[in-house]
């Protein structure tokens, strides 16, 4: 049977995790799904120690990235999105663990709702799993364009693997291959800028595990490599926000505050280049990326005072 919702799953030498995160996808109350495991060029016994499972279980699929998709998670989830049978698309991690009613729940919210996307919530852990709690979906809010500052700052945490997307979000749109830290924020950004409309849910539903070794870990370890990828993530945004006249004020000053820690990437000055902002509106940002340290200072310092 064609399944309703294709999992992407990109993997890269994580044998030692791999199976608990198989094997709770396979505990989905849910269960009309497909699974495309997308090996990026590990060099461990991860087919291995899987091939019981996919001996047992044809809906996961264990697959190599060909050449034709740059190395990385971008390229090998785009592997990913062109094979897809699904109606409805998924993103998880070969490191963590998935709650029994994700896919269940996900869906409920889109189909009922008529939305393009269900976003939930993840809990992080190191070695436990935290209990599941089974509830039926808690809408929390809409997301839409309107939203788009909270989702750049990230006060609105659209992660990887926290949404269920209808297919069609991914007619036209595809993970930047050449992104190697921030790609589905980048990503993520383009489909909400294009009109697509989805709901926010306060259920937790995923479990991600906490580790030096992921993504993320070696970003908030200054791994230069990271760093100088979320900065080309940024300007990606610009320059899409820019075309579809949504880059507002707020948007750009928040950038322009990120650059201060982004120097060595001459972020500041490609920012607005990028943002191809007039005599007056480049003279407003170089006095505010001028005095910010400034004001950060004397707002720490008023912090700490009464405190």
């Amino acid at each position: 049977m064609k399944p309703v919702i294709t999992i992407i799953m990109a993997t890269y030498n994580r044998a030692h995790f791999i199976v608990e995160t198989l094997l709770s996808i396979q505990k989905q109350t849910f269960g009309e799904w497909e699974c495309l495991i997308i090996d990026d060029g590990g060099t461990d016994n991860t087919h291995e120690v899987i091939a019981p499972i996919l001996e047992k279980d044809t809906r996961f699929q264990f697959l190599k990235r060909p050449d034709t998709y740059l190395k990385g998670l971008p390229g090998s989830r785009n592997y990913g999105l062109d094979l897809a049978k699904g109606d409805f698309i998924i993103f998880f991690d070969d490191d963590d663990v998935v709650h029994p009613d994700n896919l269940k729940t996900g869906l409920a919210v889109v189909q009922n709702e008529k939305v393009a996307f269900c976003h939930y919530q993840k809990q992080a852990f190191e070695i436990e799993i935290p209990n599941f709690e089974f509830n039926e979906p808690k809408i929390k809010q809409a997301l839409n364009q309107s939203h788009l500052y909270d989702i750049i700052t990230h006060k609105i945490g659209l992660a990887s693997c926290t949404v269920l997307w209808n297919k069609k979000c991914f007619e036209t749109i595809r993970f930047k291959e050449e992104l190697l830290y921030a790609e589905e924020w980048e990503c993520y950004t383009r489909i909400i800028s294009k009109g697509f409309e989805g709901l926010s849910i306060e259920n937790v539903l995923y479990f991600n595990r906490k580790h030096p070794n992921s993504n993320t870990g070696e970003f908030f370890n200054n791994n230069p490599i990271r760093k100088k990828s979320n900065s080309e993530a940024i300007l990606l945004v610009v320059v899409n926000l820019k075309e579809k006249q949504l880059l507002t004020d707020s948007i750009l000053r928040y950038f322009i505050q990120i650059a201060l820690d982004y120097k060595e990437y001459q972020l500041f000055s490609a920012i607005v280049e990028t943002a191809q902002l007039s005599g007056f509106g480049k003279i407003k940002c170089q006095f505010f990326y001028t005095f910010l340290p400034v004001r950060l200072y004397l707002y720490s310092f008023k912090k700490k005072l009464f405190s």
